[in-house]
């Protein structure tokens, strides 16, 4: 078989870049996390001192005509002029500052007037480092938390008049000046240092261009100053420097040795630290060559190991990741080409967030890796015998195989109720509840039989898991705050919101009192809790519960779950649930290059019970696999896979939540808190992160949703077409 013997020389030089390519990933991740909020904290401090500024000028008027007249007067304009022109522009330029719109030239201006009165009027370093700061935001713009960025796009498809020039000038100026404006940076802020540390003389108009006075409480410290300043003119090792120098004046601060201009400074060398030394530095020399050491690897030869990973979900994309540095040739084979969050799924089906707040595309994460090749197909077999995915009558080969490819919904061999209790997994199955739920609302309002009505505004959920809790909990908020004042010929509070449960207690894996505690909660947002009940029958027009039938227009189904057919697939031993039933190391007996991990698995590594189907055991496993297979390639071995618990969550509406870690029980606020960090932590992409957070807190500020949009032809399930 191919790729089952060692690659001598391949692996040996994935451990040497592996400390250079761990470093780049961690400042990558700190580039794209922290900076966008770095650069969004120095525009508003900019702002606020220029605003304040401008307020003073108003406020201070009397002053201001006497400045104008004796001490920079304008001959040709009245005194009184200049003063009002250069208050209103000092308010409204930092409101431009703050918003992040028209920011490049918001900031030129606030450079030119720095620049004119450090060189005319009053030399202060805090002006040189706001002046550099000035500069920084007009080469490099306002960053991904602002106006301008979000409108960038758009105006660059515009037909407003030089909006697409004006555009492209600047992508232009960030991608040819900034290399430059970084090495600039980097040899002002290294001669300041250096005249500190030597207290060397400097001719007078260049001492007027370098923050000295700012920078003396280093002059006690001369090896560490001379230091900084050699390795920021070389760019090497710039970032840990800037942030060395960042942790000293925080520790100056603390003991009692501040200055004025010091918070300047600071915000100076974070954009060092954040973004780096630049392209004209020994830091980005030596990164290249260990890249190109990395980049023959990623670029593996044909005969390399072929990996096939059939699933973009957690595990798959957990597995695929660990690879992406590996000598071996991968292919990440999906039915759709996104990767999509399921966790908050339920909150797309309520309207509380779109679609495209939960999906990431899957190409666009492995974009920048040769060796992982990305499949929009669904998967229809496996040929064991000949180790080759069955993709229709195309056949993909493979010498490891993953099988990461989840569960859909099992309605225990009642399948005829799928049309009338859609289940939740999709983001089809998502759209189509939000649809049937909006829908039921506005049908409502048109209805003239007040038992039409009732039926219309009765949402049954099938299942008390934690699907079903947060789906009954986010329902009964919608219905009870987020549609007030919508309709005219009912109240959407008077809905009924029904969660139908068939075990004693709900959510039966938290502890006990959790799950009263979320009963409890449920009930006060008004949701009717049936324990211990039956679903005998479902058709389009309502539910049968222990012989009780419930007239509801809308059912969903969270009850349960089925594997998908891999089992059948590798002909291997499954449970009752279609799980395969793996080895230790997460291999199918018998076929010890094909892996299954997540919720198609069966596995008991979990202090003896079986893994449950979570995302982070699904994750857990994926990062195993990749672990194991380059442990096979080295000719080592792993220790068998051990999933470890991290906790669980479930949230109950607005400010509820239930939170179990390690025989640790939170509930309420707390946990909710807890539980929303731990949700968008866990997205995939900032932009996913910051559109989630943002409509979370609209929402806890207004009780509204997003917009409600019905797609769809907004008819019932089963009612004719034709």
């Amino acid at each position: 078989m191919r790729g089952t013997g060692r690659l001598p020389g391949g692996l040996v030089t994935h451990r040497l870049s592996g400390p250079v390519r761990v470093i780049t990933a961690v400042y990558g991740l700190l580039e794209r996390s922290t900076g966008p909020i770095v650069d969004l904290l120095i525009r508003l401090w900019l702002a606020k001192v220029f605003f304040v500024s401008g307020v003073l000028k108003i406020f201070g008027v009397s002053v201001e005509p006497y400045l104008s007249r004796v001490a920079y007067p304008v001959p040709w304009v009245e005194p009184l002029s200049p003063t009002y022109l250069g208050a209103a522009l000092q308010m409204t330029i930092p409101i431009l500052l703050a918003l992040g719109l028209a920011t490049r030239w918001a900031a030129l201006y606030m450079l030119i007037l720095v620049l004119v009165v450090q060189l005319n009027y009053l030399p202060l370093d805090i002006n040189l480092y706001s002046a550099v700061l000035f500069g920084w935001l007009v080469v490099c713009g306002a960053g991904p938390l602002s106006l301008d960025h979000l409108l960038a796009r758009g105006l660059g498809d515009t037909a407003l008049p030089l909006a697409t020039p004006l555009t492209r000038l600047a992508r232009a100026i960030t991608r040819y000046l900034r290399p430059y404006y970084q090495l600039f940076v980097r040899l002002w802020l290294a001669l300041a240092l250096c005249a500190v540390s030597t207290k060397m003389s400097l001719p007078v108009g260049l001492a007027r261009l370098i923050p000295q006075d700012s920078l003396a409480h280093f002059a006690p410290a001369p090896v560490l100053a001379l230091t900084g300043a050699l390795l920021l003119a070389l760019g090497l090792a710039a970032r840990p420097m800037a942030l060395l120098l960042i942790a000293v004046v925080a520790g100056m601060h603390v003991a009692g040795a501040a200055g004025p201009a010091d918070v300047y400074f600071v915000m100076t060398l974070a954009l060092l630290g954040l973004y780096g030394s630049g392209p004209l530095s020994l830091d980005r020399q030596i990164a290249r060559i260990f890249w190109t050491i990395s980049a023959q690897q990623a670029i593996v030869p044909e005969g390399a190991p072929r990996v096939v990973i059939v699933g973009a979900g957690f595990g798959g994309l957990a597995c695929a990741s660990r690879l992406t540095r590996a000598p071996l040739q991968v292919t990440l084979i999906d039915r759709h080409n996104y990767h999509l969050f399921q966790p908050l799924l339920y909150q797309v089906a309520t309207a509380s967030l779109s679609p495209a707040d939960i999906a990431t595309t899957v190409r666009g994460l492995f974009c920048e890796y040769l060796n992982v090749k990305v499949l929009l197909a669904d998967v229809t077999g496996v040929d064991t015998d000949r180790q080759a995915v069955l993709i229709g009558e195309r056949r993909v080969p493979y010498d490891y195989l993953v099988l990461a490819t989840g569960a859909s919904h099992s309605y225990f061999g009642r399948d005829e109720w799928a049309p009338h209790a859609p289940g939740l997994k999709t983001i089809d199955d998502a759209v189509e509840i939000r649809r049937r739920i909006l829908a039921a609302f506005e049908r409502a309002e048109s209805a003239e039989d007040p038992a039409e009505r009732r039926s219309l505004l009765t949402f049954v959920i099938v299942g008390g898991g934690p699907t079903g809790v947060e789906l009954a909990g986010d329902i009964a908020e919608l219905v009870r705050y987020g549609m007030d004042k919508e309709f005219r010929h009912f109240d959407p509070a008077s809905a009924r919101v029904v969660l139908v449960q068939s075990a004693a207690r709900l959510l039966p894996t938290f502890p006990e009192a959790l799950s009263r505690k979320a009963q409890h909660s449920l009930e006060r947002l008004g949701v009717e809790v049936a324990l211990e009940s039956k679903v005998a029958d479902i058709d389009p027009d309502g539910v049968l519960v222990n012989g009780r039938r419930i007239a509801s227009r809308t059912v969903l189904w969270a009850a349960g779950v089925v594997a998908s057919p891999a089992a059948q697939w590798l002909q291997a031993p499954a449970d009752r649930s279609g799980r395969v039933k793996v080895e230790a190391d997460l291999s199918v007996a018998g076929l010890p290059n094909v892996f299954v991990i997540g919720d198609t698995a069966l596995v008991n590594a979990w202090k003896g019970k079986p893994v449950p189907g979570l995302a982070p055991a699904a994750k857990q496993g994926g990062s195993y696999v990749a672990r194991a297979i380059l442990a096979r390639l080295r000719g080592e071995a792993l220790p068998p896979f051990r999933y470890r618990h991290m906790g669980s969550l479930a949230t109950i509406g607005r400010k509820a939540a239930v939170a179990s870690f390690g025989g640790v029980n939170v509930s309420g606020a707390p946990a909710w808190w807890l539980w929303g960090a731990v949700h968008v932590a866990f997205l995939v992409g900032l932009r996913n992160r910051i559109a989630v957070m943002f409509s979370w807190f609209w929402a806890y500020l207004t009780f509204k949703r997003g917009t409600r949009l019905i797609t769809g032809d907004g008819r019932p399930a089963g009612e004719d077409r034709g």
